[in-house]
C-alpha cells in the first residue's frame, strides 16, 4: 500500500512539474519523510529521477539547448561526486534553510511575476553553476526549482527549459547513483521505492506535456514563480522540524 501511495502521490506531482518547471522531487520529501527515515530520501528521490528523466529526455528531445549542457555538466559531474561523499559522512541540514531563502528571495526579485529579468545570465555561469548545485541536489535530493531563475534569465522556458534541465539532471544522475553504490547509500527497499518515485515520473510527464501544449509563456513563468514561493516555504518548515 505504502508503494501505491507513493506512485500515484509522484504522478501528481511530476505531472505538475512538467508544467512548472520542476519542484515535483521538491514536493515528494515530506511524503517520504512521513514514511521514511529523512536519511534515505536523497537517494531515492534521485533513483527516481534518474529512472524517470530518460522518458522525459525522449519526449522533449528537440527542444535541449546542448550548449548550456556542454558547459553545466562537466562542473556538475564533480559536484555530485562531492555531494554524495559529504551526504554519507557530515549531517548538512542547514543547507535546506540556504536554499529557502534563495527561492524567497526570487520571487521577490521578481515582484510577483511582473518583471522578465532580475539579472544578466551568461551562458559561463551555468559552470560554477552546475557545480553547485549537483553537490547540494546529492545531499537535499531536490533542487529542481532553485535553478529555475537562471534559465529564466538565459531566456530559456517552457519546453526548452524542461527539456535542458532533464537532459543536464540525467547526465549529472549516472554520477549520482555510481557514487551512492560505491557508498553504500542505496540499498535494499530503497531500490522499490525509487522504482514507485520513478513510474510516477513517467507518468506525470506524459499527462504534463499534454497540458504544456498551448500554454502562454507568461502564465508558465507565472508558474514557475510561485513554485519557487511554495517551494521555499517547504524547505523552511523542514528545517524546523528537523533541528527542533
Amino acid at each position: 500500500m505504502v508503494y501505491l501511495i507513493i506512485f500515484l502521490i509522484s504522478c501528481a506531482m511530476y505531472t505538475f512539474s512538467t508544467i512548472s518547471g520542476g519542484g515535483g522531487a521538491l514536493s515528494l520529501v515530506p511524503v517520504l519523510n512521513f514514511y521514511l527515515t529523512p536519511q534515505v530520501v536523497a537517494p531515492i528521490l534521485n533513483l527516481g529521477n534518474f529512472i524517470g528523466r530518460p522518458f522525459r529526455i525522449f519526449l522533449f528531445w528537440k527542444y535541449i539547448e546542448w550548449k548550456v549542457s556542454l558547459v553545466f555538466v562537466p562542473a556538475a559531474v564533480i559536484g555530485a561526486y562531492l555531494g554524495v561523499y559529504y551526504y554519507v559522512n557530515i549531517d548538512l541540514t542547514w543547507l535546506k534553510l540556504v536554499i529557502a531563502l534563495f527561492l524567497l528571495s526570487t520571487v521577490f526579485q521578481y515582484w510577483f511575476g511582473k518583471k522578465k529579468n532580475t539579472f544578466n545570465m551568461k551562458l559561463w555561469y551555468f559552470f560554477p553553476l552546475g557545480l553547485v548545485i549537483a553537490f547540494v541536489s546529492s545531499m537535499v535530493g531536490a533542487m529542481g526549482p532553485v535553478l529555475n531563475p537562471f534559465y529564466l534569465n538565459y531566456g530559456i522556458t517552457k519546453e526548452r527549459m524542461i527539456a535542458t534541465k532533464a537532459a543536464n539532471a540525467f547526465l549529472v544522475g549516472i554520477v549520482q547513483i555510481g557514487t551512492y553504490l560505491f557508498f553504500d547509500a542505496l540499498k535494499g527497499d530503497m531500490w522499490y521505492m525509487g522504482l514507485c518515485v520513478g513510474g510516477g515520473y513517467i507518468v506525470g510527464t506524459l499527462v504534463g506535456k499534454k497540458l504544456l501544449k498551448g500554454m502562454k509563456i507568461t502564465f508558465f513563468n507565472n508558474i514557475v514563480i510561485g513554485v519557487m514561493l511554495v517551494s521555499g516555504v517547504v524547505m523552511i518548515v523542514q528545517f524546523f522540524q528537523s533541528t527542533l
